[in-house]
């Protein structure tokens, strides 16, 4: 899914994946959930495409948002 395992055994998180696919699961655009999270459709843009991470403020926005934990919200399963 969203885990990246190398030969040593190192898992890696692809954040922006896991953050585009909560967005589309509940069918935004990334300006729309721009508006409702009051931020830029190009922090949205730029988180998804890894360019950039969300603060931990954003996160949490995002996570609420969602209904969904900071786990769930990045694609981190346990």
């Amino acid at each position: 899914m969203y885990y990246n395992t190398s030969m040593e055994e190192k898992t890696t998180l692809n954040y922006g994946e896991a953050l585009k696919e909560q967005r589309e699961r509940l069918g935004l655009s990334q300006s729309a959930l721009a508006n409702k999270i009051n931020t830029s459709h190009q922090n949205v843009s730029r988180w998804e495409s890894g360019k950039i991470l969300p603060s931990i403020d954003f996160c949490v926005k995002l996570a609420d948002f969602y209904g969904v934990s900071l786990d769930e919200l990045v694609g981190r399963e346990k």
